[in-house]
């Protein structure tokens, strides 16, 4: 089988398109149909734009719904169940929390008490409305809506979606190290991610086989500070507004990009024993996490998925 890949910096993200099963015209013609979808959802979702729709819903908080497409609106509502399925620690509406923090500054300095209560003032899933007409309204001045923890993962289902309809039946949209795979590699070989070593980020600690679902990880490896000798991560509880300290990294194994994108964030807050007894309860959804001790946890049925 002939190999056809893509690279290109979309989202804020390295992504790597790959195809296998299609002669070549028709692989080149698969690869920028999925870089277009990319940008497309990127234009509806980012944060850095005037006119996307993320940008509109914060520029009416407090004041006004907005009317959003219905995939947004789609979105929007999945985000809302997963907030409730996770009781707030996942959580959209942390945009006025994560101003608070700089991780890519060499200084790091705490917001004082007073800033840190203003913002969780403004933030909390339970205050945004869903109307009817696809309508959305913030209900408070200064909410910020982001989709940073689940816009790569819709991505790739958007793409994996598009070229399954086109026949792809072997292909990968790999967002960084976050993959979205199914079929197999040119060899006929299962596709394959590698866990990081959260001490040495280019030393692989594991590999696991991907046949068909979508592997993300959330780790404090890239964007992280310490404070008096603890180390945070960029991952922000919106519940107590801190960064969460103990926790190295968190990957989740599940069927869709975006769920696999979200828990990874979920379970990075709620932690190893509340994070693994909710991946317990969900089907084909599997978990590894390593905390500050380099204690590695599974959840109950990740062996055989690693097996698989």
């Amino acid at each position: 089988m002939h190999r056809s890949s893509i690279q290109q910096r979309l989202m804020g993200s390295d992504f790597e398109l790959i195809v296998t099963d299609q002669d070549e015209a028709a692989a080149r013609q698969r690869l920028s149909e999925g870089v277009a979808e990319i940008q497309r959802i990127e234009k509806l979702l980012t944060v850095f734009s005037d006119t996307s729709q993320t940008s509109q819903l914060n520029r009416q908080a407090g004041m006004a719904p907005v009317q959003v497409d219905a995939e947004v609106y789609a979105l929007i509502e999945r985000c809302i169940r997963l907030s409730a399925l996770t009781q707030g620690a996942f959580d959209i509406s942390s945009g006025a929390l994560k101003a608070l923090y700089n991780f890519k500054q060499a200084t790091f300095q705490l917001p004082d008490a007073y800033t840190l209560q203003q913002a969780l003032s403004v933030t909390g899933y339970r205050y945004i409305e869903l109307q009817q007409d696809r309508k959305v309204y913030l209900q408070h001045k200064g909410m910020q809506i982001g989709f940073g923890a689940v816009g790569k993962g819709y991505a790739a289902d958007r793409v994996k979606a598009l070229w399954m309809a086109k026949g792809v039946q072997n292909g990968v949209i790999n967002a960084s190290g976050d993959l979205t795979a199914w079929g197999v590699q040119a060899d006929g070989n299962p596709w394959k991610v590698g866990i990081a070593d959260p001490d040495d980020p280019n030393r692989v600690l594991l590999w696991l086989p991907v046949q068909n679902g979508s592997v993300a990880t959330s780790g404090n490896y890239e964007q992280y500070f310490e404070h008096k000798g603890i180390r945070y991560s960029h991952n922000i509880d919106p519940i107590s507004g801190q960064p969460v300290p103990f926790i190295k990294s968190v990957t989740i194994i599940s069927p869709s990009a975006e769920l696999s994108d979200a828990l990874a964030t979920a379970v990075t807050v709620m932690g190893p024993e509340a994070g693994l007894y909710l991946v317990d309860q969900l089907p084909q959804v599997h978990c590894l996490l390593i905390d500050a001790h380099n204690k590695v946890y599974q959840s109950r049925n990740i062996n055989i998925h690693a097996k698989a």
